[in-house]
């Protein structure tokens, strides 16, 4: 039953609009500054000796978002090391969804004991710059001369549910395949997950 759930899930929340706006693999992101669970505040200039980012619009209530959580946590576990750190970003709004809030997002990185930022995005002004659409909706980033450059936009993997025989880790491939300087083979895929709630009005 969960299972069909979470697929049904999935079902209606895919539909929507295609990513028109917002980052596209090649161009340069702008920096942001957003307050964290720990009530600091944080860029991607923090990074010093980032080589790139995993950036993760995710969120606390989403269920699509929640099977991935852990995953979510071991990308950061092996890759932050390697100079590409996890920046998870919450882009939904507490209005829409009480259990959205900043305090329920604490709690959460808490409960789960987040070893990466989890950030608020309150007027979705982040969410909109890079086009995110979905929870959970993943950049990956490559720090180069020019700028941070986006290389990867979509999906974590293609197994939301852990039972597909054929997984692709897209996310994995492609920072390891940076890692040794080249570009990702497979650059977009679709984001499945959650539709983002806006703010009303």
């Amino acid at each position: 039953m969960k299972n069909l759930f979470l697929i049904g899930f999935m079902l209606v929340s895919s539909f929507g609009f295609a990513q028109n706006e917002g980052y596209k693999v090649g161009d340069v992101v702008k920096d942001f500054t957003l307050k964290n669970v720990d009530l600091k505040t944080v860029s991607l200039a923090d990074y010093k000796d980032a080589r790139g980012y995993i950036i993760v619009f995710t969120c606390n209530t989403c269920p699509v978002a929640k099977v991935y959580q852990e995953r979510v946590s071991a990308l950061n576990a092996s890759y932050a090391s390697k100079g590409y750190p996890v920046v998870a970003i919450n882009p939904n709004d507490a209005g829409a969804v009480s259990d959205e809030s900043f305090e329920k997002m604490q709690a959460l990185a808490k409960e789960k004991n987040f070893s990466f930022p989890y950030l608020l995005d309150p007027n979705h002004l982040v969410t909109k710059q890079f086009g995110a659409l979905k929870t959970p909706h993943v950049f990956v980033l490559s720090k180069t001369d020019k700028g941070n450059v986006v290389e990867y936009i979509g999906a974590i993997d293609n197994d939301s549910e852990g039972e597909n025989p054929a997984k692709v880790n897209y996310v994995q491939n492609a920072i390891n395949e940076l890692s040794v300087g080249k570009k990702p083979t497979i650059s977009a895929t679709k984001a499945v997950g959650c539709s983002i709630k806006w703010k009303k009005g």
